[in-house]
């Protein structure tokens, strides 16, 4: 299976893009990003200098994944998702002269295998979205979201817990169960993180 790219898109030679890959019109994948297996670049993306993407992620259109980020596999970014690369963001220097690249460090945002991005939010770097992670549409991350939490608004603040499946998990005692596949999770630690006890795919009563 090739590499599938559509008239209008500009991707650049120094760009990796791994067999199976989609991308499509007018999205823009710059220099030296490396892109795994299976991807998709939706319309007008853009996928920055040296962005990272794993296998199986999922860029919607109009998303802008400036650089350094770094997705894990299985990443989906809905459509007009910007992550962001600048602590302090200013076009000139304080003598009013234009900024260059040697004036500013970029900063990243990471995300991890399987989380979810969605439409028009912004993950304002450095942040860490952790692995199976949902943030909703519109919200505004400004601070590391933990695996499997669900993030909602401006800013970002966590509302529950999702399983793989993207679905919210149901407080049963003290476990969580997600309703679609049955997995159920359990929170350990003196910072709870939420494991998986029964990785079962099929519904539990």
């Amino acid at each position: 299976m090739s590499v599938r790219i559509a008239p209008g898109a500009d991707v650049s030679d120094a760009a990796e893009i791994g067999v199976g890959s989609s991308i499509w019109h007018l999205a823009q994948v710059r220099e030296k990003a490396q892109l795994g297996q299976n991807c998709v670049v939706g319309r007008g993306a853009y996928i920055g200098t040296g962005v990272v993407m794993g296998d199986n992620c999922k860029v919607q259109n109009y998303a802008l994944v400036y650089e350094p980020a770094r997705l894990g596999q299985g990443v989906f970014i809905g459509p007009a998702v910007t992550l962001t690369n600048d602590h302090f963001p200013r076009a000139v220097n304080p003598d009013l002269t234009q900024k260059s690249a040697a004036d500013w460090e970029p900063v990243g945002v990471t995300i991890e295998d399987g989380a979810a991005i969605g439409a028009r939010a912004v993950c304002v770097a450095p942040v860490r979205i952790g692995a199976w992670a949902t943030v909703a549409a519109g919200a505004v991350v400004t601070k590391d979201v933990p695996p499997h939490a669900l993030v909602v608004g401006v800013p970002a603040r966590q509302v529950g817990w999702v399983g793989r499946a993207g679905v919210p998990l149901e407080a049963r005692g003290d476990e969580f169960v997600c309703p679609q596949s049955g997995e159920v999770y359990r929170l350990e630690g003196s910072e709870p993180r939420l494991v998986v006890v029964d990785a079962r795919t099929e519904g539990r009563p």
